[in-house]
């Protein structure tokens, strides 16, 4: 008895590894060019978002003084997260009042103003002699070099950027010495 063995072709489709190679390096060639684009994008909206929660501050201060601290700004940010007690809203939100400093979106900010003694009591219980005729407040990169822009305002409202801290340099209120206005 004969057996008749019928020739079968297997067809090979698929990739070959050079393939596969090639598509991957050219993957990692498209990632490596696009990567600054993304950090420089990174970059420009965390500014932005400085630039926005800075300008929140000046409203916040600007309301606590008009509405609560007889003229007289706060000293410091869990001052401004206190409700008066005719409002169910603090003049900050929780998450921008929990210590000394916060940080938000890639900056670490503070805000500070001298105590004047002769400053009344607020009606958020701020006690008398701690109101601050004036105030600093200051958004610093958490990475400096992948983000280089510094970020202060003070009473005036005026927003600077600059190069380096203004930390220490800004006054109080009036034009800063360092820096430029951000309009």
């Amino acid at each position: 008895m004969a057996i008749n063995k019928t020739a079968t072709v297997k067809s090979e489709s698929g990739f070959t590894l050079i393939d596969l190679l090639f598509v991957c390096s050219l993957i990692g060639l498209l990632s490596t060019l696009a990567i600054p684009g993304l950090m420089r994008a990174r970059g420009v909206a965390q500014a932005a978002s400085a630039v926005g929660t800075l300008r929140v501050i000046n409203s916040a201060q600007l309301s606590f003084a008009v509405t609560c601290g007889s003229g007289f700004y706060s000293p410091n940010l869990p001052t401004l997260g206190v409700a008066p007690p005719s409002s169910f809203q603090a003049f900050l939100p929780p998450e921008l009042t929990t210590g000394a400093t916060f940080i938000k979106s890639g900056y670490t900010f503070s805000l500070s103003g001298t105590s004047l003694g002769g400053a009344p009591g607020s009606c958020n219980g701020l006690a008398a002699g701690m109101g601050a005729p004036g105030y600093v407040a200051i958004g610093d990169p958490i990475d400096p070099v992948g983000n280089p822009h510094f970020y202060g305002t003070n009473a005036d409202g005026m927003i600077y950027e600059h190069s380096a801290t203004l930390s220490g340099v800004l006054p109080e209120s009036g034009p800063s010495p360092a820096g430029s206005v951000i309009k």
